[in-house]
């Protein structure tokens, strides 16, 4: 029996922007992704980092950003993997209840990652790198990567099911929401062949703020 799929009123009803993304920053975040995912599906084989470790991280991130799809499909994914209502809740709303000792680093990071806009600090890399170890780092960093390009699409994809419902997201448009999805989908395999390209070339899949200002 499939379990049920429960969601805090501020995310199924959410009529605003907790955050929202440009053009620009979509095209960056996919052209990111196909290293990323390509380091995800290794880590299924080798299971370096645990799959609801992943998923903890991603839900603190969509928590970030305030993705309504995001957080539902998610949801349906956690739930999947075993996780309770209460504990997917909780990183849904930015709780700290069930953050585990070991992973709290990673999460706190994820919380950076997404505010920060995927363009962390580098120290808060290092600080990754330094706990978990290089290769787990950077498939954490991945992790945090794929959710936020499914962030960015997900928001206005959000806003738009949200208008053809009658509800209108406060300080949207129509056009924001439908150059982010029909441009998004028209980029695509743009980014994805410049990402592949980069990575051919020897150049960094991610991009990090080498200031050390809080």
């Amino acid at each position: 029996m499939e379990k049920q799929i429960i969601l805090s009123d501020p995310i199924i009803s959410r009529t605003e922007y907790k955050r929202k993304f440009s053009f620009g920053e979509l095209y960056r975040a996919l052209m990111y992704t196909p290293r990323a995912m390509s380091k995800l599906i290794s880590n299924k084989k080798s299971n370096l980092v645990d799959k609801k470790f992943i998923e903890r991280l991603q839900l603190a991130i969509t928590e970030v950003n305030g993705c309504p799809a995001c957080s539902y499909q998610h949801t349906k994914m956690a739930l999947q993997m075993g996780m309770s209502n209460e504990e997917i809740s909780s990183f849904l709303s930015g709780g700290d209840d069930f953050i585990r000792p070991e992973e709290a680093k990673a999460i706190i990071f994820a919380q950076h990652f997404a505010d920060a806009r995927g363009f962390p600090k580098k120290y808060a890399f290092d600080s990754i790198i330094n706990e978990y170890g290089e290769e787990q780092a950077e498939i954490i960093f991945s992790a945090c990567q794929v959710m936020l390009t499914g962030n960015i699409y997900g928001i206005p994809y959000s806003a738009f099911s949200s208008r053809r419902k009658g509800i209108v997201f406060k300080e949207s448009s129509i056009f924001y929401e439908l150059s982010m999805i029909i441009g998004g989908i028209l980029i695509l395999p743009i980014a994805l062949i410049l990402g592949v390209l980069r990575g051919f070339i020897g150049l960094s899949n991610k991009k990090l703020d080498l200031t050390t200002e809080a």
